[in-house]
């Protein structure tokens, strides 16, 4: 899955990777395209969030502190 797969009615920058199968300790192997593609190195930290209808996320802490700066700056604007 070279190039991964294009998610019908989604844009391109949203395709779906591969899959990890949970092993006996419940550690999952990231698709090697996912870890080139962010960057992701041994001993990154990544961000699980969880939704019980709608599934996981994975993510870069780094990516939500950012949005959660933006959403933070746009609350005290509306504020003032």
């Amino acid at each position: 899955m070279a190039a991964g797969k294009h998610i019908l009615g989604k844009a391109k920058s949203r395709r779906v990777i591969g899959t990890a199968k949970v092993g006996d300790r419940g550690q999952i192997v990231i698709p090697k395209e996912a870890r080139e593609l962010f960057g992701i190195k041994p001993g990154d930290t990544l961000l699980i969030l969880g939704e019980e209808d709608t599934g996981l996320i994975v993510s870069r802490p780094e990516v939500l502190s950012h949005i959660a700066n933006q959403i933070i700056d746009g609350v005290k604007k509306d504020e003032e």
